[in-house]
Formats: structure tokens, C-alpha cells, sequence
């Protein structure tokens, strides 16, 4: 159920959360065998008589066969028959009987009787196991050790004896594997940070996660829980910021339960500007926030602090300029207003009006900065697809004429429900677009080049149209080889 906040009289205090995360399966279908699939090509004999008379068996004589080192069309001996190599039984066996023999080798079976631990959580049983692999001298691998640390920095059900062992010997198997110079990897790090996190030493997860930057190994969101998680806990507002800033620099994003302890450390602390940044964080990231995240965003609206802070005049151009620049739906100048938010729960009807407000939701476009990282992705996969050069040219054609307000396939207008290319057709979408567009300006035109030369183009009133288009700068014929799309 949505969470509508708003401030009457004035427009700008008002703001709607969507709570229930919801996801959906897409089932993608399977390709399926072709029954004209291409079939190996082979000579066989064929058992079939020739329908014809034979010849007496008494007077049948058969051919000799002729001998190839005799043959006129050759002075050259038949070469010799080289029959092809048996394959060696023996190599099979072999790489059975290697697998056979890592499988039951000391090291294979720890391995194997550790991953079985894992699947029950069963710690006590792999430091029992552990302890007698180093009483054996057996060498221990990466993944042995990641397995115990695993156990150990996240015992499930286990009791607070348990637990205190799991700690005690977590540190202890890392120090151990330090000294086996057993390279760690982001599991490895990221195992021992929640150990320290589990004793509530966050500086310590965090350093260990710059640790592993340092060394070359990139962080996972996972690896950033135990240090940020820790500082919110603690109320380390700043340290929980600072793991927030690695966090972006290292390129890990932040999903709903690090934007929502983030944001209830800051809505406890009172910090009104950072509850207004995270909250266009999770409005951009999350989109339709959780209940418990939604409750969050209420204690806020509901707060003393939220009541206090904000300006009580603004520039209504920067405003408008501000919704127009981030995509409609939000300006980005921060509180306005001051004063009790007006904060219930309440349900939009089948037009998107708040039935407690009735303000209308309305239609958020992407913004700047995630249209400039579009046309970057975008570019990138063109000139993958296409020749550099041909898109290249594009972009500096549309430099020069651009920018416009629509973009139209002509080849799909011009052949919708058409047995031949209409020009007709295609003039009236355009006709049509320039009259929608703000700025009256003609929408851009894409063809391929040989619809802009031969068949139809040809007709003397479909050639003085494009002669048009041309002219307008809004006509762009894609080169051979290259695709319109």
C-alpha cells in the first residue's frame, strides 16, 4: 500500500512511496531442433541388384582387378597403405584412474567431507576435521580454507558457545593460511570481514576490504555489508559515509537494505539533507521500496526535523527547469517549505490519483546523467556492429543538423502494411510529428541508401520529397553495408 505524504497548501511538500517489492519470471523459450538440420554426408554399398539379365553362370567369368602399380595412367608405384593407429586403451584408464586417485587422496577426501559440513553447518565437525589434517601434514588448499572460514564467520542456528569458536578459530585459520602462503580471494576477505564484523570491530571489516582493492582483488556489494552494516549499527554516521564512498569508487551499487540502513542512521541523526539524497537514491535504484523501507521513509515525514527544515522561498523557474532536466516527477532543489508534513497511508485509483491527495502521479523520464550513459552504450555497441568510420560519420552528420525532437524508421513506416515502399505513407508520419513537436521542427528521417535512389524514389513526386528533406537537414541515407536500425 503506497505511503503519501503532503503538505497543504503548497504543491512542493508533498511525496508518494510504493511499498511491496515485487519480481517477475520471464521464461525464455528454448531453441528447438531444425527438422531440415544439416545430416552428415556418408558412402555406403547398397545390397540392391541392377535390374537387368545376368549372364549365364556358366558363362560369367570374373574380371581380374587391375593391379595400380600396372596402371598406364601412372608410373609411380601405389603408395602403401598406412593403417591408422589403434587407439591406446590405456589412456582412458589412466585419467580415470588420475581422478580416481585425487578423489580418495587425503586432500580430496578432506575436501569432500568439508563441503559436507557446509551443507549441514555443521562447524564443530569441520574444526575436528581441520585439526586432523594439520596433525597429518595434509596440505590444505584455497577452497579448504575458504570453507572453514565460511563456517565459521556464519554458523547457522548455532549457539553462543558456538559462536565464540567459530571467532576464536576464524582468525586463527587465517592466520595459518597466511603462513601456508596460500593467496586469498574476495570469498576469503569477505569471510573474515564478517567475522569481524562479528565482533563489532567495523574498522576492521573496512580496512580489510581495502585490503583486498589494494591487492588487486575488486569488491562485491557483499564484501562492503559487514563494514557498512557495522557503522550504522553503531551510529558512525561519518565511517558509514566514508564505506558509502568506497563503495561508489570501486563501481559496487547499492541496493535496498544498505539505502535503508543508510537512511535510517541519517533519519535518526536528524540529517536532513542526506535523508533527501538517499531518498532520491532508492527512488532511482529501488523504485518500489519495501515495507519495512517505506516505514522508514514515514518515521521521517513524521519527525520534528522534517517539520523544521526547508526554505520558504524559492525560485519557481529553477524549479520547472529542475523537473524538465531530471525527467519529470522531481526537481532536485531540495526541501521546500517548512512546517508538518501530512503524512497517512493511502491507494491510487485506476487513473494514478492519490484518492487521499488527489495529486495525479506522474510520468518520470530517465535523467541526465543516465541518458548521457545511454547514448554512451549505445555508441559503443554501433560501432561494434557497424563500420567505425559509417557511424562516426553519423555522429558528426548529427551534430551538425541536430537535435531533434523524433527519430523515424522509414523503412518501417513507408512498407507498413504496403507490398511496395510508400512515400505517401511516410510523408504523413512526418507531417504528423512535426505538428506534434514543440519546436515544429521535421523529425529525423532514417533510410537506407536504396530507398533514396531507384524503384519509387525515381517518381518525380517522391524525388522532389526527399530533395525537401534533404534540404531540411532531417533526411539521413544510410551507407552499403551498414544497418538502418
Amino acid at each position: 500500500m503506497p505511503l503519501a505524504a503532503s503538505f497543504p497548501p503548497s504543491l512542493f511538500r508533498y511525496a508518494s512511496f510504493r511499498s511491496s517489492l515485487s519480481k517477475t519470471l520471464s521464461l525464455l523459450p528454448l531453441p528447438l531442433p531444425s527438422r531440415y538440420a544439416r545430416r552428415p554426408f556418408s558412402l555406403s554399398y547398397s545390397s540392391r541388384r541392377p535390374f537387368h539379365k545376368h549372364p549365364s553362370r556358366s558363362s560369367f567369368r570374373p574380371r581380374p582387378m587391375p593391379n595400380p602399380s600396372l596402371s598406364p595412367l601412372s608410373t609411380d608405384a601405389a603408395p602403401a597403405l598406412i593403417p591408422s593407429p589403434d587407439p591406446d586403451p590405456t589412456a582412458a584408464v589412466s585419467t580415470r584412474s588420475k581422478k580416481k586417485a585425487r578423489r580418495e587422496s587425503p586432500e580430496g577426501l578432506l575436501r569432500y567431507h568439508l563441503d559436507m559440513c557446509s551443507k549441514r553447518s555443521d562447524l564443530p565437525e569441520a574444526l575436528r576435521l581441520y585439526d586432523a589434517a594439520r596433525a597429518a601434514s595434509t596440505s590444505l588448499s584455497l577452497h579448504h580454507y575458504n570453507v572453514l572460514l565460511y563456517l565459521c564467520s556464519s554458523p547457522s542456528d548455532a549457539t553462543d558457545d558456538t559462536r565464540a569458536l567459530g571467532l576464536e578459530r576464524g582468525f586463527e585459520i587465517f592466520r595459518q593460511m597466511g603462513a601456508d602462503a596460500v593467496s586469498p580471494n574476495e570469498a576469503t576477505f569477505t569471510s573474515v570481514a564478517r567475522l569481524a564484523a562479528a565482533k563489532e570491530d567495523a574498522d576492521l571489516a573496512f580496512d580489510l576490504v581495502k585490503q583486498m582493492s589494494s591487492v588487486g582483488i575488486p569488491p562485491k556489494l557483499r564484501s562492503y555489508g559487514p563494514a557498512l552494516f557495522g557503522f550504522c549499527k553503531k551510529g558512525e554516521v561519518e565511517k558509514a559515509h566514508d564505506v558509502e564512498a568506497h563503495m561508489a569508487a570501486a563501481g559496487v551499487v547499492l541496493e535496498e537494505p544498505e539505502l535503508a540502513a543508510l537512511l535510517r542512521l541519517n533519519v535518526e541523526k536528524g540529517r536532513a539533507d542526506d535523508v533527501y539524497r538517499l531518498l532520491h537514491r532508492l527512488r532511482a535504484i529501488v523504485r518500489r521500496v519495501s515495507e519495512s523501507t517505506a516505514a522508514i521513509a514515514e518515521e521521517w515525514f513524521s519527525s520534528d526535523a522534517a517539520a523544521e527544515v526547508g526554505v520558504e522561498e524559492w525560485d519557481a523557474g529553477k524549479v520547472k527547469e529542475g523537473v524538465v532536466k531530471g525527467g519529470g516527477g522531481w526537481h532536485g532543489q531540495g526541501w521546500l517549505g517548512k512546517g508538518r508534513w501530512s503524512v497517512g497511508r493511502s491507494e491510487m485509483d485506476e487513473n494514478g490519483v492519490c484518492r487521499r491527495c488527489g495529486e495525479r502521479l506522474v510520468c518520470i523520464d530517465i535523467d541526465p546523467q543516465e541518458t548521457e550513459d545511454f547514448v554512451k552504450s549505445l555508441a559503443s555497441l554501433a560501432s561494434q556492429r557497424e563500420v567505425k568510420t559509417d557511424f562516426m560519420g553519423f555522429q558528426e552528420w548529427l551534430n551538425r543538423h541536430g537535435p531533434f525532437d523524433a527519430v523515424i524508421d522509414a523503412a518501417n513506416v513507408g512498407l507498413y502494411k504496403q507490398h511496395n515502399f510508400s512515400f505517401f505513407q511516410l510523408n504523413s508520419v512526418v507531417k504528423g510529428m512535426r505538428q506534434m513537436s514543440p519546436s515544429k521542427k521535421m523529425p529525423l528521417i532514417i533510410l537506407h541508401c536504396r530507398r533514396v535512389k531507384g524503384g519509387p524514389a525515381d517518381n518525380p513526386n517522391n524525388k522532389k520529397l526527399l530533395e525537401t528533406w534533404q534540404k531540411a537537414g532531417a533526411l539521413y541515407a544510410t551507407p552499403p553495408g551498414s544497418n538502418d536500425d
